[in-house]
C-alpha cells in the first residue's frame, strides 16, 4: 500500500468518526464542482478544525479571505451565534455566485456576506468601515492567493483585537516553503508571511504540516497579542 493511500484511509476513518456526512456540505462540494470551480476546498477534517477553533474562540465576527464555493465559509459560520457575522472576500464573481447559492441553501445567508473584488481593496474598505464603527474580528481565515499572504496578515492585524486568531492555509507548498532559493510568488509570499508572524511583536504563532486527502500541506496559526 502506498504512503498516500494510507493517508487517504486514515482521513476516511477520521472523517467517518469526527466529521460524518452532511448533505449541505456535500451539496456545496457537488455544486462547486458542477460550476467549474477548482477542487481546492479545505478537507472535512480541516473544516471541522476551523469550526472548533471558532467555537473555542467564542467568535462572533469572522473574516475569511478567499471564499471559493463557500465550503469553509459554512464550517466557520456554523460556529457563530445567532447574532454573529461573517464577511468573506472573493475575487471571482463566478465563485462568489456559487458560494452565495450554497450559503443560502445552508440557511446562513443572513449572517454571511460575500464581497466581490480584489481582497486588498475590500480589506481597505473594511478598515474604513471599522474606523467609523469599531468592531474587530475575532478570527481571520486566510485562504486566497498566496503571494499576498503577508499583506493579508498585516490587514488582519489592523482588523482584529488582542486575543484574535489568524489562520493561514496551504503554507507548506509541497515542501517548497523551506527552499529559500525558490522564487515562485506563492512560496515567497508564504515565507514572508511566516517570517512576519515569527518576528512581529504583536503575534505569536506556529505552523503545522499535514497529510491526507489533500496531499502534503499544512497551516499556520497565530494569536494577536496586546
Amino acid at each position: 500500500m502506498s504512503e498516500s493511500q494510507v493517508w487517504n484511509d486514515v482521513d476516511d476513518y477520521f472523517i467517518s468518526q469526527l466529521a460524518p456526512d452532511d448533505e449541505v456540505l456535500e451539496a456545496t462540494l457537488r455544486d462547486s464542482e458542477a460550476g467549474g470551480l477548482p477542487q481546492i476546498a479545505v478537507s472535512a477534517t480541516e473544516g471541522k478544525l476551523l469550526h472548533l477553533l471558532a467555537q473555542i474562540q467564542g467568535a462572533s465576527r469572522i473574516l475569511e479571505i478567499g471564499t471559493l464555493g463557500g465550503y469553509s465559509t459554512i464550517w466557520l459560520a456554523r460556529a457563530l451565534p445567532a447574532d454573529g457575522r461573517l464577511i468573506s472576500l472573493e475575487y471571482s464573481p463566478k465563485h462568489a455566485e456559487v458560494a452565495t447559492r450554497n450559503l443560502a441553501r445552508a440557511g446562513l445567508d443572513k449572517i454571511v456576506e460575500v464581497r466581490v473584488g480584489p481582497a486588498l481593496e475590500s480589506l481597505a474598505a473594511l478598515a474604513d468601515e471599522t474606523a467609523e464603527n469599531p468592531a474587530p474580528f475575532d478570527l481571520v481565515f486566510i485562504d486566497a492567493d498566496k503571494s499576498n499572504n503577508p499583506h493579508y496578515v498585516e490587514w488582519a492585524l489592523k482588523l482584529t483585537r488582542p486575543g484574535s486568531l489568524i489562520i493561514i492555509d496551504n503554507v507548506v507548498r509541497g515542501g517548497r516553503v523551506a527552499d529559500a532559493d525558490n522564487t515562485s510568488p506563492d512560496v515567497q509570499g508564504t515565507r514572508t508571511a511566516i517570517e512576519l508572524i515569527g518576528s512581529h511583536a504583536r503575534l505569536s504563532g506556529t505552523a503545522i504540516q499535514t497529510v491526507g486527502k489533500k496531499g502534503y500541506d499544512g497551516f499556520a496559526l497565530a494569536r494577536v497579542l496586546a
